[in-house]
């Protein structure tokens, strides 16, 4: 059996594509060994590493719009959303709190620390505490505080985080990349993207009139609150396509399965069933193009 270290970027609703390309993965029969994440990545791959990768699944495809907006606990404090409400529905689908050291294969989650500037990989202690600094996005979730550092998502120095699983020796090295800017695809055929536009839902965005915060006031937004963090994300993303094509030049995968940021925006978590589709179909064409070339 073909053996696989399996890097997962971040990149916001998108790395919902990561379930799929994870799915696809085991169904041609590769043994998944060693996986590292940012952000999303990290989440999508913490869960797999855990095991309850197909009850996430479940839950986030159930998941429309106004559930996305119950679980966004706003607060007035260094950060829009606390994060409190989902990590207790992740608590709730892990059944326990488990230890990185022991999940099932070695797990990295990658994190920056703002206070010291650098990157750090948990690959001990609690995975719920990993996952929630590494998807701590600056300005739109509160920061992790632990021994003096402010822990903040991974995709700010490390947006597809590959050195972590190279010790794994793995026979291929497998990184998903969700920061594909249009035009920048690869010759494969991309998926049909139009069951994206049947389902019907608007690619508009806007944060309620109001929202409760955690000390129980409302919190009053408008349009222009919806500019700036449009503003805010697509810098995020634009940093984040920019040191992506860094760490591949740096340490060339084996195979990097390529996913177009148009497939959905970043915050669109209530259109799990459609990216983890593309996931699913993007990673069958590129393995598809991968066995062909060493069969």
């Amino acid at each position: 059996m073909t053996t696989v270290s399996l890097v997962l970027g971040s990149g916001g609703a998108r790395g919902y594509a990561h379930i799929g390309a994870i799915e696809e993965i085991q169904r041609r029969g590769y043994e998944i060994v060693a996986i590292s994440g940012s952000s999303m990545g990290a989440l999508v791959g913490g869960m797999y590493a855990a095991g309850k990768l197909s009850e996430y699944r479940d839950w986030v495809s159930s998941l429309n719009w106004m559930q996305v907006l119950r679980l966004l606990d706003f607060t007035l404090s260094r950060g829009a959303i606390r994060g409190d409400r989902l990590f207790v529905k992740l608590a709730e689908i892990l059944e326990s709190s488990p230890r990185i050291e022991e999940l099932s294969i070695p797990f990295t989650a990658v994190v920056t620390d703002i206070t010291r500037q650098k990157e750090v990989w948990f690959q001990r202690g609690s995975l719920l505490e990993a996952l929630r600094a590494s998807v701590a996005i600056p300005g739109l979730f509160t920061p992790v505080e632990r021994d003096g550092r402010l822990l903040v998502d991974g995709g700010v120095l490390n947006p597809l985080p590959i050195i972590p699983v190279v010790a794994a020796q793995a026979d291929l090295i497998i990184a998903v990349d969700l920061n594909i800017p249009e035009g920048c695809y690869s010759s494969l055929q991309w998926p049909d993207t139009r069951f994206l536009e049947r389902s019907g839902v608007s690619d508009d965005w806007s944060i309620p009139d109001t929202a409760e915060s955690g000390n129980g006031k409302k919190l009053t937004f408008t349009k222009e609150a919806g500019g700036r963090l449009d503003i805010l994300l697509n810098s995020v993303e634009v940093m984040q396509a920019s040191l992506s094509e860094y760490k591949i030049a740096g340490y060339p995968p084996d195979l990097v399965i390529r996913v177009p940021k148009k497939i959905c925006s970043f915050y669109e978590f209530h259109r799990a069933r459609e990216v983890i589709e593309f996931g699913r179909l993007a990673t069958r064409q590129h393995l598809q193009e991968l066995e062909r070339s060493v069969g």
